[in-house]
């Protein structure tokens, strides 16, 4: 039975409205007092609505909105009040109640309103990541809503509980013990620090004398003090950096916990459980690679508030006059300019343009639809869009964990190096997405004339001539790409874009809100990443990982080229279920140490990781882009969704299967052999 609360100093009005309202089903609290309303409400979640007296003695019903709203933001409040004015309507729209309605008031419009006010709930929840459990069975319980799932959770920690609780493998422990020899048979070549090891010391050895962990010992000279760890310490720590790995990896691809908690999380077990000491924790969450992509996503936000980026996806789609243009000429600029530029952004501005063509195009036909040309412009847009990662470490957060990833091995690319590795793959595997479309849906299309360059024109109509701010915002990013391709292994990947941003905001362009209003929870899953990357690599953790993958790999695949393709496959495939940044934070450490202990250039199996974390096609869940254009690929007069479900999975399956043999073929069997490592 939903239920309502009622608040208003009017006896006979309050008891009478209670009445009618239960009458029609709801169970109602009926209160004179606002102050009272705030405690009923913090403490019975069960409250659906609030229908709330503006005017009443002690305090008014804004200020009983305010508090409401601080306690609980997605409770929807309806103001009923026969002292109305301008001002207060004003006033409660700034504190975002649902709706205002004067007394006296029909009875059945205040039924449709609250209904209306209970159905937009669970929209604020949602907008604001709150929970929604269902009630009625403990499986519901369970399975829970999006960043809350118990199931998950609990099923998360006994996994973690299992793992630290279970005895050591033995093939851990003889990593972890091995003496080292400088000899090619040294078991535990693929540790991220093996060179700095000494002559006979061990992984556990170096790690509590490099983290100051375990017991302090004077040292043999008598001139100072190391710290020593026996071999069960030293597992212990390694086991709970896979219970940790394990853990974060459900939660990012189940959406048990928020994707910011579960990237606190990390640190927690880390802390806790004595895997660094907090200082080296601390510096594990924030390495250069965390200042990059904190910065590429604040210049993001300038450049969607400057409306750069609408001027650049003007500036792609002018050549695209006709389906073989479009497909040929714009697929191709478009995955470029998404290894540099935000590709949200570009996807989320093209593709209302997209729209309008579509519309503008069956209209003129005298077609009701045309499912064929929706999906070339949808489908083709997303894949090219997500097939610009590779280009450059720019293009994604997932690259900037790749990129702090292979620091800790010291082979860290420069941006240079990268987009050298990564670009040529880019607009070849646009042209093989244009061309895939072109052959299957060709002959589907109904349309038979596109006026694109005619949207094209009046959309640059309506924008007018670049501004000052835009002309200053291009010049910032040209001189950021700069610094990034010649000075990036001086500065780093983040010096010279936290450059830029103060260099906007003296030009009054950036501003702290816009700062402010970053997706910090990115930040957080990247900064995450870094931390939990350099705690497998440092425990041995990772290295017991790789060294169980190589171990089970067939020949042709555990080394070399080979070993790049099988990485690849298991990155493709698994960014397709969890986001690519999720996906790299779980693969990449795995992958990196298997290529040292596979005599394999880290470098190449590296960038191969991250590289196939861009492949997720088939399913919405994959990437922003897929859920942005499936959102807007919709009728605009019915509301009918142009492209489907099926549609994604269909040709993205197809399109994964291109990727793989592009990268293969093209990339790793191509060019990579022309420039070396």
């Amino acid at each position: 039975m939903p239920k309502l609360l009622l608040v208003d100093d009017e006896d006979k009005f309050r008891i009478s409205l209670a009445r009618r309202l239960e009458l029609r089903g709801y169970e109602t609290v009926a209160l004179d007092s606002g102050m009272e309303a705030v405690k009923v409400v913090r403490n019975d979640p069960e409250i659906d609505v609030v229908i709330l007296d503006r005017k009443m003695p002690g305090v008014s019903g804004e200020q009983v909105l305010k508090e409401i709203k601080e306690f609980r933001p997605e409770l929807q409040v309806i103001f009923l009040t026969g002292h109305g004015s301008v001002k207060s309507a004003m006033e409660v729209g700034r504190l975002e109640a649902f709706t205002y309605l004067e007394k006296p008031c029909d009875h059945d419009r205040l039924i449709e309103v609250i209904e209306a006010a209970r159905a937009n709930k669970a929209q604020v929840m949602e907008r604001l990541e709150i929970p929604h459990v269902e009630k009625g069975s403990l499986y519901k319980w369970l399975m829970g809503s999006h960043n809350s799932r118990p199931g998950v959770i609990i099923l998360g920690l006994l996994l973690f509980l299992g793992l630290i609780l279970l005895p050591a493998p033995q093939r851990m422990t003889e990593l972890l013990s091995a003496r080292k020899t400088n000899s090619a048979n040294d078991q535990h070549l693929g540790y991220v620090s093996y060179s700095k090891l000494k002559m006979g010391e061990s992984i556990t050895d170096y790690y509590a004398r490099a983290y100051r962990l375990g017991e302090e010992i004077e040292t043999e000279d008598g001139m100072g003090k190391t710290h020593r760890m026996t071999i069960e310490q030293s597992t212990f720590r390694a086991k709970v950096m896979l219970g940790t790995l394990v853990v974060a990896a459900l939660f990012w691809a189940t959406g048990a916990l928020p994707i910011g908690i579960t990237a606190l999380l990390v640190g927690v077990f880390m802390y806790l459980l004595g895997v660094m000491r907090p200082n080296d924790v601390a510096a594990a969450y924030a390495k250069d690679a965390v200042i990059f992509i904190f910065g590429v996503l604040a210049l993001s936000r300038v450049i969607s508030k400057t409306g750069l980026d609408r001027r650049i996806g003007l500036l792609l789609l002018g050549p695209a006059k006709s389906l073989p243009r479009l497909l040929f000429i714009f697929l191709p600029l478009m995955a470029i300019a998404c290894s540099f530029i935000s590709e949200h952004a570009l996807v989320a501005f093209i593709m209302p343009m997209f729209m309008l063509v579509y519309m503008t195009s069956t209209q003129r036909e005298g077609i009701k639809k045309d499912h064929a040309l929706a999906v070339i412009f949808v489908l083709s847009l997303c894949f090219a869009a997500n097939c610009g990662g590779p280009g450059s470490p720019a293009a994604g957060g997932r690259n900037a964990i790749m990129i702090g990833i292979l620091a800790d091995y010291g082979i860290a690319p420069t941006f240079g190096q990268w987009v050298k590795y990564g670009l040529p793959f880019v607009p070849v595997m646009a042209l093989v997405i244009g061309a895939y479309f072109f052959i299957v849906m060709r002959r589907k299309v109904k349309v038979k004339e596109l006026n694109v360059a005619s949207i094209v024109r009046q959309a640059s109509h309506k924008i007018g001539p670049m501004d000052r701010k835009e002309y200053i915002t291009a010049a910032v990013l040209v001189g950021l790409i700069l610094l990034w391709i010649t000075a990036s292994d001086t500065l780093g990947m983040g010096g010279p874009v936290i450059m830029a941003l103060v260099a906007l905001s003296l030009f009054r362009i950036l501003q702290w809100k816009d700062i402010a209003g970053i997706h910090w929870e990115v930040v957080a899953l990247y900064a995450s990443a870094c931390a939990m990357g350099k705690g497998l690599a440092s425990t041995g953790a990772a290295l017991f990982l790789a060294d169980s993958f190589i171990g089970i790999l067939p020949d042709f695949m555990s080394s070399g080229t080979g070993l790049a393709m099988a990485t690849s496959l298991f990155t493709g495939i698994a960014t397709n279920f969890m986001s690519d940044g999720a996906t790299v934070s779980a693969i990449g450490p795995i992958t990196v140490p298997m290529a040292t202990i596979a005599d394999t250039h880290p470098l190449m199996v590296g960038l191969a990781t991250a590289f196939a974390s861009s492949f997720a096609h088939m399913l919405i869940i994959g990437t922003p882009n897929n859920a942005i254009a499936y959102a807007m690929a919709k009728d605009p007069v019915t509301g009918e969704q142009l492209v489907t479900l099926a549609d994604f999975l269909k040709h993205g399956f197809v399109v994964l299967l291109l990727s793989f043999a592009v990268l293969w073929l093209w990339t790793f069997w191509g060019y990579w052999r022309w420039i070396g490592f």
